[in-house]
């Protein structure tokens, strides 16, 4: 498969307004959008139209049936996946992103399966928050990771 400038993964999204929030965010940034698996709406919804507002035609997204497909068309022996995730002490901050790299998000309730966190543990990521607080929502939390990526790759995608 073609390698893209960024690819963002959002592993069965659950809220509208968050995935057209990336979906913007993506088409600003020249990043691809992946969506994994079972969505938690339908793609008709005009929550998800209207937080992407007319950004729509300047975003490439692929929806895929299992996060299992995606790593399938980009191997992990191949490509840099970074999990971003609440369950490690290893900070966005401390990698080193590259053109092509994957950032991957889980949903918004759950986060993502232990299963796919075992199996990339020396991968995981997170964003640093007060110990006193659970969690960042889910389109800020790929802001920073995605625009930590850009600054460091040094130029936005075509």
């Amino acid at each position: 498969m073609k390698k893209n400038f960024l690819n963002i993964v959002m592993v069965e999204p659950e809220i509208p307004q968050n995935t057209g929030n990336v979906a913007r965010l993506c088409a600003c940034i020249g990043a691809k959008l992946f969506l994994c698996g079972r969505l938690g709406f339908s793609m008709s919804s005009k929550y998800l139209k209207r937080s992407g507002l007319d950004y729509w035609d300047k975003v490439e997204i692929e929806h895929l049936v299992s996060f299992d497909e995606l790593v399938e068309n980009f191997p992990a022996n191949e490509n840099n996946y970074y999990f971003f995730t609440t369950k490690t002490n290893k900070k966005y901050t401390d990698i080193e992103f590259k053109e092509g790299d994957l950032l991957v998000y889980g949903p918004e309730t759950r986060g993502l399966s232990n299963k796919i966190l075992e199996k990339y543990k020396n991968s995981l990521v997170t964003i640093p928050m007060r110990e006193q607080t659970r969690s960042l929502n889910l389109s800020n939390s790929i802001a920073i990771g995605a625009y930590e990526a850009v600054r460091q790759i040094g130029h936005l995608g075509e």
